[in-house]
């Protein structure tokens, strides 16, 4: 339905998928239908476009578990918790080379599935914060300073937040309360990163 959607579009549509999509073991399956609807699917991945004679970089990851002050998983004990710790790592290393690598487009965006600030997770038990997110994701987000980031994954949260002066937006449908939401983000908002 969303590739169909998106097919004739005639603009750059970028996505991630998110834990749903990995826990049912489909992803070599989406990726075939979302690149025939024209979806560019960025895991761990980046992608710039020029729409309206500006350039445009878009960072896309899903981002992991991890927590947030007071509920860090740690990194170390048994090998298992490592590896999760590893893997929360892996996001946050190609969230910061995405922003890198986008670093000169005057608009930046980020895309991910679980939340980097606690602030967009009001609402949700406290308790279950450490598998909705980390903040280890705002490192790169606050070091580069990107226009917009967008999340999802916490369907009781909040819609908005901030790292320092970059909005963040839970766009969960649950939390929107609708199917999509459209952001206006006037040119320039940020000049290039000043992180190359």
């Amino acid at each position: 339905m969303l590739a169909d959607a998106c097919r004739d579009l005639g603009m750059p549509v970028y996505a991630v998928l998110g834990n749903h999509d990995w826990h049912a073991d489909r992803v070599d399956e989406l990726r075939p239908i979302l690149d025939d609807g024209g979806i560019t699917l960025l895991e761990r991945d980046w992608a710039v476009c020029e729409l309206g004679g500006i350039e445009v970089g878009v960072v896309g990851t899903k981002g992991f578990v991890g927590g947030f002050p007071g509920s860090h998983l740690p990194d170390f004990g048994e090998p298992l918790l490592r590896r999760v710790y590893d893997e929360t790592s892996a996001e946050v290393e190609a969230l910061d080379a995405g922003l890198r690598a986008v670093a000169h487009c005057p608009l930046r965006f980020v895309v991910l599935h679980y939340a980097p600030i606690g602030a967009t997770l009001v609402g949700e038990p406290e308790g279950i914060w450490t598998f909705l997110g980390t903040d280890r994701l705002a490192a790169p987000i606050a070091q580069h300073e990107p226009t917009l980031v967008v999340h999802g994954h916490a369907h009781a949260g909040t819609f908005e937040g901030a790292i320092g002066g970059t909005p963040v937006h839970n766009v969960s449908v649950p939390v929107m309360g609708r199917d999509f939401w459209t952001f206006e983000v006037p040119y320039p908002v940020h000049p290039a990163s000043p992180v190359h």
